[in-house]
């Protein structure tokens, strides 16, 4: 199974969890360390659930990126701003 992992740089390094399986989370120093964590994690979790005879969650998350270009953001600024 494929889990979608949420990374995010903090001002110590990187934290991530999963969106499938609520409580999983890790922290590490690089990106590189945060995927090797979340792998773990996400075995050990669920590991967790089988022994505790609970359903394996599928996974059904995904992501995407949506591109906003600098002037289309900086024309809505000074919109929003001439209707105020």
């Amino acid at each position: 199974m494929k889990y979608l992992i949420v990374i995010e740089q903090t001002s110590s390094g990187y934290s991530a969890y999963s969106p499938d399986l609520p409580g999983c989370v890790a922290t590490a120093g690089t990106k590189e360390e945060i995927q090797r964590e979340m792998k773990d994690a996400i075995a050990f979790h669920l590991d967790g659930l089988r022994e505790e005879g609970l359903a394996i969650p599928e996974p059904h998350s995904s992501s995407s990126y949506v591109d906003i270009p600098a002037q289309q953001t900086l024309l809505r600024f000074i919109l929003r701003k001439r209707l105020v």
